[in-house]
């Protein structure tokens, strides 16, 4: 199953460009504001899950954050975000692992997820992530997931939608809510899809 999940990711990274698949985004606006608004030093450390390709790291590479990991199943996807980078790709840490599989060498401050953890539809896997979150975490967590007005699926899989209430409930254990905020998403295909937001931070 897991290398199913890996081929499939793969395959969607080697066929298709950032103007082919529905989550591109030029500027990743709310996960930057959500991280400037914790107010951390720029050496705090920061994982970007199921990173792919995304200029999240881009971005913060430039407002001079200098401990960036990216972590996705595909190294295709992290390939196209080193070449995008060119030399700078040596100031962040690649990680290829299935979330699900990561086991962290780190603690991190800051922990952004920008649409990995809608794609986990069973108990187990969900129950999985929360604790790796919750060993990795020791300051905050930003989690982008489809709303309850968002799509049912993403590049043919099925997803988990959520509401606030519902997202909050699934880390309450170690983590509580900080805000949470529903966004529009414009996809390169002109289309729109509901996300949810979210921050958290460590209890």
């Amino acid at each position: 199953m897991q290398t199913d999940k890996k081929n499939h990711w793969e395959t969607v990274y080697e066929t298709k460009s950032p103007e082919q698949v529905s989550w591109t985004q030029e500027v990743p606006k709310t996960s930057l504001d959500f991280i400037n608004s914790f107010k951390l030093e720029k050496t705090a450390k920061i994982i970007d899950i199921g990173g792919g390709d995304s200029k999240l790291v881009d971005y913060l590479l430039e407002e001079g954050y200098e401990n960036i990991t990216v972590l996705d199943i595909s190294a295709k996807a992290l390939e196209k975000a080193q070449k995008r980078l060119g030399a700078k790709a040596k100031k962040a840490t690649w990680i290829i692992s299935d979330i699900t599989a990561f086991k962290p060498e780190t603690v991190y401050d800051i922990w952004h997820d920008r649409a990995t953890f809608h794609f986990l539809t069973t108990p187990e896997k969900i129950q999985k992530y929360i604790e790796t979150a919750t060993k990795a975490v020791n300051g905050f967590l930003i989690i982008g997931t489809f709303s309850e007005n968002g799509p049912l699926k993403c590049s043919g899989l099925d997803i988990t939608q959520y509401s606030q209430d519902n997202l909050a409930t699934e880390f309450s254990e170690a983590f509580e809510k900080i805000s949470c905020l529903n966004e529009d998403h414009k996809t390169p295909f002109d289309t729109f899809q509901n996300f949810l937001f979210c921050s958290f931070r460590k209890k």
